[in-house]
């Protein structure tokens, strides 16, 4: 048992005897439990295996390669539709853990097998993500800022396309869009 997930895990109000019951159901698995991300993350051989994460409504495992397992229960939830690898299974009390234990043990024997393979979730490139018309245009008009986003990582060109096409209005993604045009031209994503 990681001390640091003790710790963290010891703060939790909401989701304290779900977390400490995911949390056997991960260490008895034989994984190696450490703190990423705030969250207690289990990893096989360095590979990122599942992680227990709460939010208001729902405490979750987040499996990593989600996307690759079988879900013969249909229980994995895919977060948001921009989510490509992770899926979750989601619990609303301890209750709904006990009743699924035995459903928690496979999968997560499962998502093991799937990182022992090797196995990588294919993910889409950057040309499959939509790219607003107020964002074609200021490339379009600006080869300096048009340059300077094919030099961004994949990684960070799709996070200001999903942060560009997320707005409604055309008004908020264009000022978006001028908002980060600085950014971009220094060579940095979103969250730099």
């Amino acid at each position: 048992m990681n001390p640091l997930v003790s710790k963290v895990h010891g703060q939790e109000k909401r989701w304290g005897a779900e977390y400490a019951a995911l949390r056997r159901l991960c260490l008895e698995s034989g994984l190696n439990e450490e703190l990423k991300w705030g969250q207690a993350c289990y990893d096989l051989n360095g590979g990122n295996v599942v992680l227990i994460h709460g939010f208001k409504e729902y405490c979750a495992l987040l499996f990593v390669k989600g996307a690759l397992l079988k879900d013969p229960r249909g229980i994995l939830v895919q977060q948001t539709r921009n989510v490509q690898a992770a899926r979750q299974i989601r619990f609303g009390s301890l209750a709904d853990i006990k009743k699924q234990t035995a459903a928690i043990r496979s999968y997560i024997r499962e998502a093991m097998a799937v990182e022992k393979s090797g196995a990588k979730v294919p993910l889409k490139s950057v040309a499959e993500f939509a790219m607003p018309e107020e964002f074609r245009r200021r490339l379009d008009d600006d080869p300096e800022l048009a340059e300077a986003f094919l030099a961004l990582t994949p990684g960070r060109q799709k996070g200001y396309l999903l942060h560009f096409a997320g707005a409604k209005l055309a008004a908020t993604r264009m000022a978006r869009i001028e908002k980060h045009a600085p950014r971009i031209l220094k060579g940095l994503g979103l969250d730099d």
